[in-house]
C-alpha cells in the first residue's frame, strides 16, 4: 500500500472536481470517401468498411455522433456512432433488456463496442452494456441517488458530496507507480489497486478519488496529457477488474508534475513522482457508522 499525501493537496483537488467542467470531442476527420456517412443523418454504405477492433472501457466524453471510449490502459478511442448503430442494454440488477438510443450512451458508463472501420474512421455497429451500470450512470448524470437503496449515503451526486469538502475524512491513500511515459498497470500496480478496493469496500459511505502524476521530464502539455491517462487506466481497472462501483468514484483528474512526491533532480525521485494516488475519502457526518 502507499503512503499518505498531505490532506491540504488532496482536499483542494477535490473541491476542485466539484465544479462543473465540459469536456469536448476531438477526432480526426472521416475518410474523403462519401460513401461513408458518420453524422447519423444518412446510412452508411456498410459494404465499403470492414470490420474493426472491439473496445471495452469506459465512456469518458461524447457529443451528438461520436463517444470516446478509454481502456483499462489508459488509450482512448473516438467512435462515431449512428442511426445504424444498434445500442443494447443487458440485464442486470435492476432487471431486463430496455429501450436505448445513443441518449442513452452516458459519461462514465462501462461499455463494449464493436466497431466497422474505413481508413481511420471507426462507426460503432454495436453498443453493449449492463442495465445495471446505466442506471448508475443515470443517477450521477442526474445528481440523484433516489430509488437506489444499497450505500444511500454515499450515493448522494457528486455536487452535494464535494459541497463542503472540509467534512470528509482521508481514511488512506494508495500510490501507483509507472514506467517513464506509459501509462500502462504493472502486475504490482493491480494487486496493489484491488487491494485499496477492498480496504475501501470495508468502510462505511468510502468515495475515491484518484489523482495522476508525472515526473518533470517533458513539457507542459505532454506531462498534463499523461497524468490524465494514467488516472484513467486505474480508474478503469478499479471498476472493470477490482469491481469498485462507478458511482462511488470522484471525477479522475490529471497534476502534470505538480506536488513532487520527492526530488525530480534524482532517478530515484522521479520513479516516486511518476505516480497515481488513490485516495480513500468518508464524509464525516458518516465515519463511523
Amino acid at each position: 500500500m502507499g503512503t499518505m499525501s498531505t490532506r491540504t493537496t488532496v482536499l483542494s483537488l477535490a473541491a476542485l472536481l466539484a465544479l462543473p467542467a465540459s469536456v469536448s470531442v476531438s477526432a480526426q476527420e472521416p475518410a474523403n470517401n462519401p460513401a461513408i456517412i458518420v453524422n447519423g443523418e444518412l446510412t452508411p454504405d456498410m459494404s465499403a468498411m470492414t470490420p474493426g477492433p472491439e473496445l471495452k472501457g469506459v465512456i469518458t466524453a461524447k457529443t451528438t455522433d461520436r463517444i470516446k471510449v478509454t481502456t483499462a490502459d489508459g488509450t482512448s478511442t473516438v467512435v462515431y456512432v449512428n442511426d445504424t448503430t444498434k445500442i443494447k442494454g443487458g440485464s442486470g440488477l435492476f432487471g431486463g433488456k430496455g429501450n436505448y438510443t445513443k441518449a442513452s450512451l452516458l459519461n462514465g458508463l462501462p461499455v463494449t463496442v464493436k466497431t466497422m472501420q474505413a481508413g481511420p474512421v471507426l462507426l460503432a455497429s454495436q453498443v453493449s452494456f449492463k442495465g445495471s451500470d446505466s442506471k448508475v450512470a443515470t443517477m450521477i448524470r442526474n445528481g440523484t441517488a433516489q430509488g437506489f437503496a444499497e450505500q444511500t449515503a454515499a450515493t448522494q451526486a457528486l455536487r452535494s458530496r464535494m459541497a463542503d469538502i472540509d467534512n470528509y475524512n482521508i481514511k488512506g491513500t494508495t500510490n501507483v507507480y509507472f514506467d517513464t511515459a506509459k501509462s500502462n498497470l504493472s502486475p504490482q500496480a493491480k494487486a496493489e489497486l484491488c487491494q485499496a478496493a477492498t480496504q475501501a469496500e470495508g468502510m462505511n459511505n468510502a468515495l475515491l478519488l484518484v489523482v495522476g502524476y508525472t515526473d518533470s521530464v517533458g513539457d507542459e502539455e505532454y506531462n498534463q496529457t499523461l497524468s490524465e491517462k494514467r488516472a484513467s487506466s486505474v480508474v478503469n481497472y478499479l471498476q472493470q477488474y477490482c469491481k469498485w462501483k462507478p458511482y462511488r468514484v470522484l471525477t479522475p483528474t490529471g497534476m502534470a508534475e505538480s506536488d513532487p512526491a520527492a526530488d525530480n533532480s534524482t532517478e530515484e525521485g522521479k520513479a516516486q513522482n511518476r505516480r497515481v494516488a488513490v485516495n480513500i475519502l468518508v464524509s464525516k457526518s458518516v465515519d463511523g457508522l
